[in-house]
């Protein structure tokens, strides 16, 4: 039997995606906690972490509720905020190329941290791996810190009191950090960072984050005009 050559690429990216589950799971514990104190019992607020599993759409919901806001606006705006994982879709359908059960299964753990760590490698075999870890990881973390969070939340207490929220967002820095290395990654992430901040203030929440998907779409059309210019400009070269 030869031996995978990216044997130890699959390696990393499943300790990666462990990594990324463990500290982004263990948040969950906020939001069993805060399912309970919004009205929810132990298992309405267990299934629609396990059924909605997008955080901040979860977090948007619940804390609409707890407000005691109307259903239909915790919905839209939890929907709102989970239009980027479509985004995100189809940058992955490329990479799993998935059908059937499989293709549903992926949709639902397409989320920020499964996205980056796939994204995070450079062979499609390796990103595939990847997905699944990172996708897997923070579902079964995240799930059970979940079920804890309702169960003994209020013993805990706020999970952000012990910096486990710094922890999620440090766990996703890391994993685009080496994106950061060329310009146009910096340029990409300077130009989105703005936008967000911008728009933060006065636009619903979930808003800034899909405005901030335009940096990408804008850099992205500028960085490609060159290369259709040169894909022009290269038969008359071959010509020669």
């Amino acid at each position: 039997m030869t031996p995978d050559p990216l044997a130890p690429e699959h390696a990393a990216a499943r300790r990666q995606g462990l990594s990324v589950g463990l500290a982004t799971g263990i948040y969950g514990v906020s939001f069993g906690a805060l399912g309970v104190a919004a009205g929810l019992d132990v298992w309405q607020t267990v299934a629609l972490s396990l059924l909605l599993f997008t955080g901040g759409s979860q977090f948007a919901f619940i804390g609409i509720i707890g407000a005691g806001g109307n259903p239909i606006t915790a919905v839209a705006t939890s929907t709102l905020l989970g239009i980027r994982n479509g985004l995100y879709g189809l940058q992955l359908a490329r990479v799993l190329r998935l059908t059937g059960w499989r293709r549903a299964a992926a949709a639902h753990l397409t989320i920020d941290e499964s996205t980056a760590v796939a994204l995070a490698q450079t062979e499609p075999p390796v990103q595939r791996t990847g997905f699944w870890a990172g996708g897997l990881g923070v579902f079964t973390f995240w799930n059970v810190s979940t079920l804890v969070g309702a169960v003994v939340g209020n013993a805990i207490g706020d999970p952000r009191v012990w910096g486990l929220d710094a922890a999620a967002a440090a766990a996703f820095v890391g994993l685009i950090w080496p994106r950061l290395r060329d310009r146009t990654g910096r340029v990409t992430a300077a130009l989105a960072a703005a936008i967000a901040l911008i728009a933060f203030a006065p636009t619903p929440a979930g808003v800034p984050v899909l405005l901030a998907a335009v940096a990408a779409v804008v850099v992205g059309l500028v960085d490609a005009a060159p290369s259709r210019a040169r894909d022009i400009e290269q038969p008359e070269g071959d010509l020669l």
